[in-house]
């Protein structure tokens, strides 16, 4: 199992419930469905990261797959503990080490300030700007200043090329904001 991937856009139909003593994770019947395990979608290793109505519950590793609607998380650590049914979710190859790292964690850190991992593809993007960071996995702390405007720091965790993204939060046009 790789430590990360190049992939930020891998499929991610339906909705999916939580069970944390038994670290599972199963894709909710009826409507398009999940297809964990098929071609394309998520894989052993992968991150999977789950939302409902722009609340961040978290992230996990998927340690294993049963079938195209059930999967087992690693650990539940880089999860929020809250209930998650009929969750949204995005499968990603981000760096595994950045969900259980503080210093990457999507939730806000408690102190105005909020960090992510976005996948950028193109070296170029906002060239110019406050956003601009080269090709790879990077980390992202956004905050405001004492003076009230917006800072942005960036890490390159990763870098490079042919990385394939697609997934939200888009990395740089929409800055970050703290889930509500």
């Amino acid at each position: 199992m790789a430590l990360w991937g190049n992939n930020d856009n891998v499929t991610s139909r339906g909705t999916v419930t939580v069970d944390y003593a038994a670290k599972t994770v199963l894709g909710n019947s009826g409507g398009s469905g999940t297809q964990f395990g098929d071609s394309g979608s998520a894989q052993v290793g992968d991150v999977i990261r789950f939302t409902k109505s722009g609340t961040y519950f978290g992230d996990a590793v998927i340690d294993s797959i049963t079938d195209n609607r059930n999967l087992s998380i690693a650990s539940t650590a880089g999860l929020s503990g809250a209930a998650i049914s009929s969750s949204g979710f995005t499968i990603t190859q981000l760096p595994k080490y950045t969900i259980t790292d503080s210093s990457f964690a999507v939730r806000p850190a408690g102190d105005g300030s909020d960090e992510y991992v976005f996948a950028v593809g193109d070296a170029t993007i906002d060239t110019g700007t406050q956003y601009e960071t080269s090709a790879g996995w990077v980390g992202v702390q956004t905050y405001v200043g004492n003076d009230g405007e917006l800072r942005v720091k960036k890490e390159v965790l990763v870098a490079m090329s042919g990385i394939s993204t697609g997934n939200e939060p888009i990395y740089p046009t929409n800055p970050p904001t703290s889930p509500e």
